[in-house]
């Protein structure tokens, strides 16, 4: 099958998110799909197999498939846009979260999400420990939102991933703040899930987009993941919906071996 590795959210290679983007002619049985994203060991390998008019794409990590991956979409969507059929502009692809849909403007990949607002949420008694830091708010949807005071905080972050991984009943860990030079930052962490830091992680901007546009009274904002790689996410808050907006250049193209 071909195959392409690709880092999102940035303009330069070794930065963003790598995704791995696998072209099927047929889906493989899902414990070689599982298997291939072990051995590609990115936070998110992608697979898509072309229908009529749209693609199926299902999201692998090392250890689980997952029901929704920002970055590994964009990714989908650059690569068929660019390799695959470069009149293409926009493009549906169907999956475990419904329909989802990446459109290229002025040079720019925009994709249409289901919006995950939180709600307040208790905080579990291992995360200060766990996460080596003072919580000021905690809110849920899939993940968990952990508000911290200050951009600072954040970046400096070196989280206890073993502790983190015993907390019951939560994906992924998003900690946040306010931003110094943008509307948010960001950082997430899913041990669990064989992804010890994403570095720049479009699903989780599905809660920080309604969680903040409310705080900020703004539907528009710029957001930034603040991990080793780090990265840059455009928002819009759409009410159900959210836009989330990035960039994406090619580091690879091979082929995986039947």
């Amino acid at each position: 099958m071909k195959y392409f590795v690709v880092d999102v959210f940035t303009e330069e290679r070794f930065r963003g998110n790598p995704a791995g983007v696998c072209l099927l002619d047929e889906w493989l049985p899902d414990e070689r799909m599982q298997s291939i994203a072990f051995e590609n060991n990115l936070a998110e390998t992608a697979f898509l197999v072309k229908r009529d008019d749209y693609y199926d794409l299902r999201w692998f990590t090392p250890e689980v498939e997952i029901d929704l991956c920002g970055h590994a979409t964009l990714g989908s969507a650059y690569v068929l846009m660019n390799y695959t059929d470069t009149t293409l502009d926009k493009v549906d692809f169907h999956t475990k979260s419904g329909v989802l849909t990446v459109s290229r403007k002025d040079g720019l990949y925009a994709m249409d999400f289901p919006s995950r607002p939180p709600v307040p949420y208790n905080k579990p008694e291992l995360l200060e420990e766990a996460l080596g830091a003072s919580v000021v708010e905690t809110h849920k949807a899939r993940d968990l939102l952990i508000l911290l005071d200050n951009e600072k905080t954040v970046r400096e972050l070196r989280p206890d991933f073993l502790k983190l991984a015993r907390i019951k009943d939560v994906f992924g860990f998003i900690v946040t703040a306010k931003g110094l030079d943008c509307d948010f930052v960001s950082r997430f962490f899913a041990p669990g899930a064989g992804i010890p830091e994403d570095p720049v992680t479009g699903s989780s901007h599905t809660t920080l987009i309604p969680f903040w546009s409310k705080r900020l009274n703004k539907n528009e904002l710029l957001a930034r993941q603040l991990s080793r790689r780090g990265g840059t996410i455009l928002c819009k808050d759409l009410g159900e919906r959210v836009e989330i907006s990035g960039t994406a250049v090619t580091h690879m193209i091979g082929e995986i071996l039947p």
